[in-house]
């Protein structure tokens, strides 16, 4: 384990290479190392303003639980009801491809099978078909912006009959023992079972977790609508589940969800200041709520973040 005066000792020699960059470079070296000093200050400050609570009513907001929590310094900022199992619906797909992803080598090019084909899906669910050959990569693409259950369906085969059994090792290497799978898809079942269940906190560390190790993939969700090829010159387009997100400022990366049993489910990723990110994550809201709740969130971050310090005596 790295001590601290190790860890001091290597940011001074960081910064001291930096000044000798910029000496060969012809930029001042005090103004470089002005440059770190504010960046260094900035974050700091940052941590700070995110040790306080955040302010929010949790009568006003509509979903049954909701947590904001940011990954740099492993905060719970706010949660109601956080650590409650309830229904996933699709943001069990983040949970799946991040499985794939950890496992899967190359871009293998997979053939729609009649049993990849759910009933009542999404938009894009109604273009595919069986037979068709389509790239894992487009597959997780679709399956994340548009959140096509075909699509994760047949990504979640290259893990092989198990694969519930293969998402369930994929939490536990992130500390969660709590969360149950019955498809990767996170539709339900049946009437009175959901297709994964799991935490506000279980599904931001998730997020937190997705969005450091495949980046290029959660950026993709911040896409208004996807389009992906298919066999011989066809293509599969569909709008992002997401849109009324992506108006929010700072928004870096988002999963949506919907079923009967779950209701309205979101996890998000926001740039609280730059190079800071908060997770903001909602269960069991409804269709129209879920981004109500996550505007209410947002907004009660950024006005803590601002927040002027007070001082009792």
């Amino acid at each position: 384990m790295q001590t601290h005066n190790t860890h001091s000792f290597a940011s001074a020699v960081g910064a001291l290479s930096l000044v000798a960059v910029a000496f060969v470079s012809g930029v001042g070296a005090v103004s470089l190392l002005n440059t770190i000093n504010t960046n260094s200050s900035n974050a700091a400050s940052v941590a700070q303003a995110f040790s306080r609570p955040l302010s929010v009513d949790p009568s006003t907001l509509t979903a049954k639980a909701a947590i904001v929590y940011d990954p740099q310094t492993h905060r719970v900022l706010y949660e109601k009801n956080g650590h409650a199992l309830l229904p996933l619906a699709s943001l069990t797909k983040l949970v799946t491809a991040t499985a794939i992803l950890d496992r899967v080598v190359g871009n293998p090019t997979i053939t729609i099978i009649k049993d990849d084909l759910v009933q009542n899906g999404a938009e894009s669910d109604a273009d595919f078909a069986a037979g068709d050959r389509i790239k894992l990569h487009d597959l997780l693409e679709i399956g994340l912006i548009a959140s096509s259950n075909n699509a994760i369906q047949a990504a979640a085969r290259m893990l092989g009959t198990n694969y519930t059994d293969i998402l369930q090792a994929t939490v536990f290497g992130l500390g969660i023992s709590d969360m149950e799978f019955n498809n990767g898809t996170g539709l339900d079942v049946n009437t009175s079972t959901a297709g994964a269940y799991g935490s506000a906190y279980d599904i931001a560390l998730i997020a937190a977790n997705f969005a450091t190790q495949h980046p290029e993939y959660f950026n993709l969700t911040q896409k208004p609508d996807v389009t992906i090829p298919v066999g011989f010159g066809g293509t599969i387009r569909a709008h992002a589940t997401n849109l009324p997100l992506q108006d929010m400022p700072g928004l870096k990366g988002a999963k949506t969800g919907y079923t009967e049993l779950a209701g309205g489910n979101i996890v998000a990723l926001f740039d609280i200041e730059v190079g800071h990110p908060i997770v903001i994550a909602v269960l069991g809201s409804t269709q129209t709520a879920r981004f109500i709740d996550t505007e209410i969130l947002l907004a009660a971050t950024r006005a803590s973040l601002h927040a002027p310090e007070t001082h009792t005596q």
